[in-house]
């Protein structure tokens, strides 16, 4: 369900949720007994990767895109009919939560998964406009996870998604994709300047502003000019630079990325005022800026 209402609020429509169920333990072995004699009499048909895995983890032949394998595969024995009836009822809850809730599912008997620590009830979002791409996102049960860590048994699940896969369908679907947007980005040039700018960007962050720190040593930062570009792409609203001078002086530049006034759009902050200055100019604060008059200098 929450991975549906983040598909509505992206404007996706062509994306469809499969679903399935591995059971327990104890049932995926006699499973895989099965799975394996059956595989055994099609050695024939095995691609090298099947082979390979024939017992290391045969559940993941069941995944292969080989074509000359899939009439095979689809014989194979099914996880489903090794269900307990614990595990069937909590599979019919599954499904039933999801036709209460609204939300169309198949079952996919080739869902699985090869780690050990999955249980249960399996799932993926697939689509057909990405070619062999076509998983956008998977994920599952994991009860045994922490208990196999040496902790307390505790249920689990999770998904994870591909967020390139997600753009391309948004895209696919004429969604248009926002720019990164962040309030400052923060520049910096030299070592020393650069420690002050975790500091930094670690004090606005505490104010409630969304700051993206330029990522680089201090060797490889690049010019102030190309970090420049960065900022401005990234679509933040106030550059905030630190370089040597600043550091010597306690003070920090602050450029207005998106100000129609060319005249004001940089100012000069001592250091411990850039958070109070920033979220001034963001929230519209005083027009004289009286907070700061003794202390910012504007220039261009």
């Amino acid at each position: 369900m929450l991975c549906q209402r983040l598909w509505d609020d992206l404007g996706l429509t062509d994306i469809r949720l499969e679903l399935n169920s591995i059971g327990n333990a104890e049932e995926r072995n006699r499973h895989r007994a099965d799975l394996v004699a059956y595989f055994e009499k099609h050695k024939d048909i095995l691609d090298s990767d099947a082979q390979r895995r024939l017992y290391s983890n045969p559940l993941r032949i069941l995944d292969t895109k080989n074509p000359t394998m899939q009439e095979m595969v689809n014989g194979a024995p099914k996880l489903l009919d090794y269900l307990g009836e614990e595990s069937r009822s909590h599979f019919e809850g599954v499904q039933r939560i999801l036709r209460h809730g609204n939300i169309p599912f198949t079952i996919n008997p080739r869902l699985v998964r090869g780690m050990d620590y999955y249980n249960r009830t399996v799932f993926e979002w697939v689509t057909d406009r990405l070619g062999s791409q076509g998983t956008v996102c998977g994920g599952g049960r994991y009860d045994p996870l922490i208990e196999m860590f040496g902790g307390k048994p505790t249920p689990a699940c999770g998904f994870a998604m591909g967020v390139e896969r997600l753009l391309e369908l948004m895209k696919a679907a004429g969604e248009q994709v926002a720019p990164n947007q962040c309030d400052v980005y923060l520049v910096h040039q030299g070592e020393s300047a650069q420690l002050q700018a975790f500091v930094l960007a670690e004090r606005l962050r505490d104010a409630g502003l969304d700051v993206v720190l330029h990522c680089a040593s201090a060797s490889t930062a690049g010019s102030f000019k190309s970090q420049m570009k960065k900022a401005d792409a990234s679509g933040a609203a106030y550059a905030v630079i630190l370089g040597e001078d600043e550091v010597a002086q306690g003070t920090a530049s602050v450029k207005a990325l998106r100000a129609a006034d060319a005249e004001s759009n940089q100012a000069t902050v001592p250091f411990d005022s850039v958070a109070d200055y920033l979220i001034d100019q963001i929230t519209g604060g005083d027009d004289d800026h009286n907070d700061h008059s003794e202390h910012v200098h504007y220039h261009h």
